[in-house]
């Protein structure tokens, strides 16, 4: 029974629920955790993990997407970023992992990325990212897609991701010739990744213009502010668990044609990814979880690619933190932290061993219950 709560004369609500609101059940049965797999397959590309960076520059560069590529998991590269804006932008990340709480850090931002895409940059970076022989994946927003697509596609990428705040199959507009995704995707002979959704019907939407993989959520952290901007705040709970729903009714819909879930938003422990998988999503999409490892480009700040909007930033900066190790280490472990965050994929082949499941589509099925 849906949880509809009425807020006042005239207007009433649906009760969601945060990650941090659920908790897992185990089973009757238990298994060895060296029979437990974390594989996850997206179309025809495998991957060990089902990790995915969120295509922040704080997080991935041309090197850590290579790194976690290596890894088992995708990383994806922003190229409306700092790598395809400056032939070496390292300087300026030096800069932006230098700034204090006091720095006026959204205003640098905003200057550092006025500086135009350069489409042969994005050529490059993609070429150092096959060379290394690994997955290579781009994000772009909505609104740039048919303008930079071209040179995407013709430098050879594996996965597009079309990301914005949220992405619509229908928006509307009477300025701009609106991008039909249906129709794009159509013309594509590669996977795509569209979002973020953050409920059923949108999701629903997505998945019937041919997307292998919708984002849900709106990456919102303790950094996000979108909430304090737009209004807009996910409970991933439960815009996963809607979001898987949208899937089993497009699987009945297609006879059988499965698009996978990728949770963003709200993701910092290995706890956390075991929920966001057990609502229902096939893998998560990690931000500020792994701008804390030696490789990220940022030093340990944390920035979402929203926070540099000219006009509208949502995204406060977060300032340097010491990494917490190697991308490995914090992927893989051994871990000296109780509290999850290292050892992120062991943690959940744990989680997945003591409710007794061996794969992630199993896993799919956890028992929940709210304890909050």
């Amino acid at each position: 029974m849906r949880d509809i709560v009425e807020i006042g004369l005239g207007k009433s609500a649906r009760r969601g629920y945060h990650l941090d609101e659920i908790a897992i059940v185990p089973s009757r049965r238990t298994r060895d955790v060296d029979d437990v797999s974390t594989a996850w397959q997206l179309d025809a590309y495998p991957f060990r993990i089902p990790c995915v960076a969120h295509p922040s520059d704080a997080t991935v560069s041309p090197a850590t997407a290579v790194t976690l590529g290596r890894l088992g998991g995708l990383g994806i590269l922003n190229v409306e970023g700092l790598w395809t804006r400056y032939e070496d932008p390292t300087k300026i990340l030096e800069e932006l992992a230098g700034l204090d709480e006091e720095a006026p850090a959204t205003r640098r931002l905003q200057e550092v990325y006025a500086e135009p895409i350069r489409p042969e940059l994005i050529a490059e970076r993609v070429r150092e990212i096959r060379a290394a022989g690994v997955t290579v994946a781009v994000r772009v927003s909505p609104q740039h897609t048919l303008t930079l697509a071209p040179v995407i596609l013709d430098a050879g990428v594996d996965i597009l991701v079309i990301q914005g705040t949220l992405v619509s199959a229908e928006h509307v507009s009477t300025v701009d010739e609106p991008l039909n995704l249906k129709e794009f995707i159509a013309d594509l002979d590669l996977p795509v990744i569209v979002g973020g959704c953050t409920n059923y019907q949108t999701a629903l939407h997505l998945m019937r213009t041919g997307a292998a993989g919708v984002i849900v959520g709106v990456g919102a952290d303790e950094w996000s502010t979108t909430d304090m901007v737009l209004g807009i705040r996910v409970p991933m709970a439960t815009a996963i668990a809607d979001a898987a729903e949208a899937r089993r009714d497009y699987l009945d819909e297609t006879g059988g044609r499965y698009v996978h879930l990728i949770a963003d938003g709200g993701i910092r422990t290995s706890g956390d990814i075991a929920k966001a998988l057990g609502c229902g999503a096939d893998a998560v999409m990690l931000g500020e979880a792994l701008s804390v490892c030696a490789e990220a480009p940022g030093g340990g700040a944390w920035w979402h690619s929203a926070a540099s909007h000219p006009k509208l930033p949502r995204g406060a900066f977060g300032v340097a933190q010491e990494p917490l190790g190697e991308m490995e280490k914090l992927l893989y472990g051994p871990s000296d932290d109780p509290d999850g965050g290292l050892n992120l994929f062991g943690g959940l082949r744990r989680a997945m061993a003591k409710c007794g499941y061996r794969d992630l589509k199993e896993f799919q099925k956890v028992a929940l219950v709210l304890d909050r």
